[in-house]
This record gives structure tokens, sequence and C-alpha cells, in this order.
């Protein structure tokens, strides 16, 4: 692979990095928002994330640039069970897998420990036989002119509304923590330019191949894993402030039974919710929508049943 084309994907998947942790970005934290505060924001800025992704893959499919992007798996039993241990495990992580790259970029070290739990649980899945993937191609591919007329259109208004958001605010785009919409229109672009120069790629789904010992280009993973991390630990540094406003992490133990959760969730599905949100999702593949409601849906019950015991806790002492 062309020397530039690699180091163009490593500059983008930086970024990626760089925009989750200033985000921040994270399924469990807008599960949390809808609970506590009953707000959408950061829901809808995930979901955002996958549309502008879709309409990019819509621009780029008709631009005749798109290279091979992966199938869909049928939707089953598994994949819904795989949703459910996945949140499950970002529950008691604290996180989902897109926010740990926050919490590290943040400094929040203990969250090294889910990587590592992932890759156990992944190795412990190792037996699992990963579905059959699908023939059938994406509709989103599908898409007429017209349609990828309209995608331009639209990401070019979405766009110039946040560059006019910025400078009605006064600051550098690089000294203050983007919102969520921000973070995660920056995430998706810079994800397409990732998917023409070195192809789909999570850290995920790296991480399952690793411990299954499935085969992958290594130098190159290991390329990208570093520019994502980099880009994460820069997103913290230039915020001035460790940790960008996060609340505090879960302990060591927790992020590496969470993790560990949600290795075994991602071999069921299968892939995690970074692979889901970036590439499942946009393309409408019926399983990363299974899964990912299968996941929010059990984060959700967990959050209300722990927030309804604090709650109650807070009640008990007051009285």
């Amino acid at each position: 692979m062309n020397i530039v084309v690699v180091m163009a994907g490593m500059v983008f998947i930086g970024l990626m990095g760089f925009a989750n942790q200033r985000g921040p970005i994270c399924t469990v934290g807008a599960i949390r928002e809808i609970v506590t505060e009953h707000r959408f924001v950061r829901f809808a800025a995930l979901m955002e994330a996958a549309l502008w992704v879709g309409g990019g893959l819509v621009i780029l499919n008709g631009l005749g640039v798109l290279p091979r992007v992966p199938h869909g798996y049928r939707a089953g039993a598994a994949t819904i069970i795989g949703g459910s241990l996945f949140g499950l495990g970002s529950f008691i992580n604290g996180t989902c897998a897109v926010g740990t790259i926050a919490r590290i970029g943040a400094r929040h070290w203990a969250y090294l420990a889910t990587l590592a739990g992932f890759a156990l649980g992944s190795l412990a899945m190792a037996w699992r036989v990963a579905p059959s993937q699908l023939d059938d191609r994406s509709v989103v591919l599908m898409a007429s002119v017209w349609l990828m007329s309209t995608c331009v259109v639209l990401l070019i208004a979405r766009l110039l509304m946040h560059g006019q958001n910025i400078w009605r605010a006064s600051v550098l785009p690089m000294r203050y923590v983007w919102s969520p919409h921000v973070a995660t229109t920056v995430m998706g672009l810079s994800f397409l330019v990732v998917l023409v120069t070195v192809g789909s790629w999570s850290y995920t789904d790296t991480l399952a191949a690793l411990a299954r010992g499935t085969a992958f280009d290594w130098s190159l993973s290991l390329l990208l894993f570093t520019a994502l991390f980099l880009g994460a630990l820069i997103g913290g540094w230039t915020t001035g402030v460790s940790g960008s406003g996060l609340p505090k992490g879960a302990p060591a133990w927790r992020c590496l039974i969470g993790g560990t959760l949600m290795g075994v969730g991602a071999a069921w599905v299968p892939g995690g919710n970074d692979s889901l949100l970036l590439i499942g999702m946009p393309l409408l593949l019926p399983y990363a929508w299974v899964a990912f409601a299968s996941m929010c849906i059990t984060i959700y019950v967990a959050t209300v049943i722990a927030w309804s015991g604090r709650t109650r806790t807070a009640d008990l002492v007051e009285r």
C-alpha cells in the first residue's frame, strides 16, 4: 500500500480519536442523559454519525471511488444476545467501546483494562464460528443520483452550520470542548476518508482478530491503533483539563469485567458498537440495527435500575 495513502489514513484515524475525546461520544452516556435528564442530545449525535457516514457512502459510491465494504450478517437470536451482553459490559465498564477511547485520552488509565478484557472475551469465544456473510448489496449503495445530490447539499449545510456556531462563540476550534454533534460530524467524515484510504477499520474488530488468531495486516493495524490513541491523548492534552469534564471512571476491575463481557458480546453479534455505528448502521444492515437496539435497551434498563436505587437511597438519607 502506498505510504502516502497509509499516512492519510493514520491522520484521519487520529482525528477520529481526537474528536471522540473532545466530544465526548458514548452510548452509555447518551442513555444516562435520557434517563437522568430526559434529553436526547447525545443519542441524536450518535445517530447523526451514522447518518453522515451513510450519506458519505452514497456520495463516494456515486463518484465511483468507494472501495469494497463489508456485507452484513443474518440477524437472529445471537444478534440480540450479543447486543445485550455488549450493553451490559458497557454499563459495568461505565462507557462503551467508543467512549473507552475518550477515557484513555483523558488519562483514565484504568480503561486500558477494558481493552485487555475485550481481548480476553474475544479469546474465550474463539470457538464460536462467525455467521456467514449475506451476499445482498446494501440498499444505500443502490441510491439514485438524486439522493446523492441531496446528501451533498445537506452535508455542506451542516458543515456551514457548525462553522457559524463556532464563529458566533468567538472561540478557536482547538480550544474548547466540542459539542457531541460537532464531534460526531468530524468522526463520520474522518471515517469516510479512512474507508477510502485504508479500508473499513475499527479497533474492536482488530482486538477480536488478534485474540482469535485471525489473519490480518498486523503492521497496518498497529499503525492505525497507535494513531487512534495518540489522537485521543492529544485531544485530552489540548483541553488543559484532565478528563475533559468526564465523571470519575470505573475502577480497573470493573473495566476488566466490562471489557470481557463486551468482547463476548461482540463475538456473538459480531462486531463492537464502533463498527456497528460507523459501518453496519450507515449501510442499513439489519443485524447492526438489531444489535445496537438490543445494546441500548440493556443499558437503559440497567441505568433505570441503578438510578432508581440511588434515588431511593438519597431519599432515605434525607429522612
